[in-house]
């Protein structure tokens, strides 16, 4: 178990040390994960090996919110003081987001062609 957790942090280290020399605007851990990702593909052995160490981590993947909530507690007079205004920011800017997103995906399909005739029918566009 150790030796794959050295793996998985080793691909994180590399990512994290590509995407700060190359300045890309992509996470470390991401660029990490893309790395992992193409090695299981090219050794399958490697993913079968690397299975159960990252079924463990996923099982435990709660601890991680454990520092957020220690953080909500340590600044709860922040969040009397500002809470609403949090929360409705929050609210608003998943809205917005989940709007980009789907605005993004239709005017993509648009652009490649690739909607689907019965959907369009289906909204009385067609």
């Amino acid at each position: 178990m150790i030796r794959m957790l050295a793996i998985i942090l080793g691909f994180q280290l590399a990512g994290e040390v590509i995407s700060r020399s190359l300045d890309l605007p992509l996470p470390g851990p991401v660029a990490g994960l893309i790395g992992l990702v193409g090695a299981c593909i090219l050794r399958p052995r490697l993913a079968d090996a690397i299975r159960p160490t990252a079924t463990g981590l996923l099982s435990h993947l709660s601890l991680f919110f454990v520092p957020a909530g220690v953080g909500i507690v340590a600044h709860l007079d922040l969040l009397r003081t500002h809470g609403i205004g949090l929360a409705v920011a929050v609210m608003a800017s998943t809205v917005l987001a989940i709007a980009a997103g789907a605005l993004a995906f239709t005017a993509v399909a648009r652009l490649t062609g690739t909607e689907e005739p019965q959907a369009l029918k289906d909204q009385g566009r067609e």
